[in-house]
């Protein structure tokens, strides 16, 4: 198990206490593109257009964890 792999299982284990630097590292991983120009929040965006708006704020809400790893999850198999 790779290390990404076991940061993603800590996430679904508890999707409390995250930055949002780690989000941005997973998603650098995947290859999901993220913005950030001078706001307060953070856009994922997938390849198909989905986008996942997060705020900056540390720690982030467990709920913007789980739509993460949601929108992960359903990111196209190549």
């Amino acid at each position: 198990m790779t290390q990404i792999e076991k940061t993603l299982q800590k996430m679904r284990n508890n999707p409390r206490n995250w930055r949002i630097e780690d989000l941005k590292a997973i998603a650098d991983r995947f290859g999901l593109k993220w913005r950030q120009k001078g706001t307060s929040h953070v856009v994922f965006v997938r390849e198909d257009g989905r986008t996942l708006p997060v705020p900056a704020h540390n720690p982030i809400k467990p709920v913007y964890i789980t739509k993460f790893l949601l929108l992960l999850e359903e990111l196209p198999c190549e």
